[in-house]
């Protein structure tokens, strides 16, 4: 395949993908998790889970609750949690989950772009497995003015499958067309994630990139600090 149709091929595919995962958040809601369960062989929910053990006695807000397993998890643990989503679908089943497990819910519609939140009231802000919305410079402004000094904000982006097993090579061949995974291993240190930590940075944060490592697959995680002082 020559330059030019390879990239026509990608780009159609990118398209495709898009809107896949724009009905998939929406419309078709429903099928998220089984949907998740399938792609990841089982293991989307373990790595949104993942994150927990940074979220400890925090007020946490997360962006795109998507299902609510993050913050019925975050319930259970005794922490107050928000959520915040666009997708009117997920939110009525985040709700559901957490009603149907006792606890309430303060699960809204909304955008990370215009957060409905007074300033400087979470330590932890977290987002899992987040779509673009993520490095809006507006999204970041919004995430600084609701975070306390010394807040964190926290990101799960990517995951890598790493079995060596052929339906492990399947599903990491699978994420690699859809986006959801880099091409390059995350031991190289060379992610090329479309979240850059040199990006946030430019938002005043002081990031770093950590790996999470499971049998037979990864997930990165950022975190991103805010100083105790003002911007420069």
């Amino acid at each position: 395949m020559n330059t030019n149709k390879k990239a026509t091929f990608n780009k159609a595919v990118s398209t495709f993908f898009k809107l896949f995962f724009r009905l998939l958040y929406h419309e078709f809601s429903w099928t998220y998790d089984w949907v998740a369960a399938v792609v990841s062989l089982g293991r989307w929910k373990s790595w949104t889970l993942s994150v927990l053990p940074y979220l400890d006695n925090s007020i946490v807000l997360e962006l795109g609750p998507g299902p609510g397993h993050l913050q019925v998890a975050l319930a259970k643990k005794g922490m107050h949690a928000f959520g915040l989503d666009a997708s009117w679908q997920m939110v009525k089943q985040s709700r559901n989950r957490l009603n149907h497990h006792s606890f309430l819910s303060n699960i809204s519609r909304g955008w990370s772009q215009s957060m409905p939140y007074a300033s400087g009231i979470f330590d932890k802000v977290v987002a899992t497995f987040p779509s673009e919305y993520i490095v809006d410079p507006d999204t970041l402004e919004q995430v600084w003015r609701v975070l306390k000094r010394d807040g964190e904000l926290i990101i799960i982006p990517v995951a890598w499958i790493t079995g060596k097993k052929w339906w492990d090579r399947l599903a990491a061949g699978l994420f690699r067309i859809t986006g959801q995974a880099p091409d390059i291993d995350p031991e190289s240190g060379d992610y090329r994630d479309f979240v850059s930590v040199d990006f946030i940075e430019k938002f005043g944060f002081k990031a770093r990139k950590e790996i999470i490592q499971f049998h037979s697959s990864k997930v990165l995680l950022i975190r991103a600090q805010k100083p105790s002082s003002d911007r420069n």
